[in-house]
């Protein structure tokens, strides 16, 4: 029995292409903007590989929109402005913090360490909920509104593969 081809993809699916396409998206953008200030050749190659990379990446993902459940029409909108660059760059390390801290108390075999951890765990579970709500409240992460959601991800992967560098 031949499988056919999904027309859509599955809701998990889709939420993973989400967060994929929003940090790769923001790492390009924070490249970019730092490739100037590497004065080392070898790194500033690094760098310009990494770029490369990453937007060959983006225009891969960006195919899948379409095919994304909720997917937004594909217009082009006036970009958001800076504030919602900066709280993404904040809502990332706040989130990527949690999940290491998470892991590191799952190695840890020193209990004063391992509290210390756990401490540190729920004051970062804190302050990725603040930075989520501070988003959410200036319609920087529309969590509500998948469609939304994925046009801020269109959105942001466009602005990423025009900046210049």
């Amino acid at each position: 029995m031949e499988h056919e081809e999904r027309k859509l993809l599955a809701w998990h699916e889709t939420l993973e292409l989400h967060e994929i396409v929003a940090f790769q998206s923001l790492g390009l953008m924070k490249l970019k903007m730092s490739l100037k200030k590497v004065t080392d050749p070898e790194l500033k190659e690094l760098y310009k590989k990494c770029i490369h990379d990453l937007e060959g990446n983006l225009k891969e993902l960006l195919k899948f929109y379409p095919s994304a459940q909720g997917s937004p029409a594909r217009d082009e909108e006036e970009m958001r402005e800076d504030m919602g660059f900066f709280a993404s760059d904040l809502l990332g390390l706040s989130k990527t913090l949690v999940r290491n801290l998470a892991i590191a108390i799952t190695e840890t075999a020193t209990p004063a360490l391992r509290k210390t951890f756990s401490k540190q765990l729920l004051s970062a579970i804190h302050g990725h909920e603040r930075v989520f709500n501070y988003m959410l409240k200036h319609g920087y992460y529309p969590a509500y509104d998948l469609g939304l959601l994925l046009g801020h991800d269109i959105e942001n992967a466009h602005k990423a593969l025009k900046m210049k560098f």
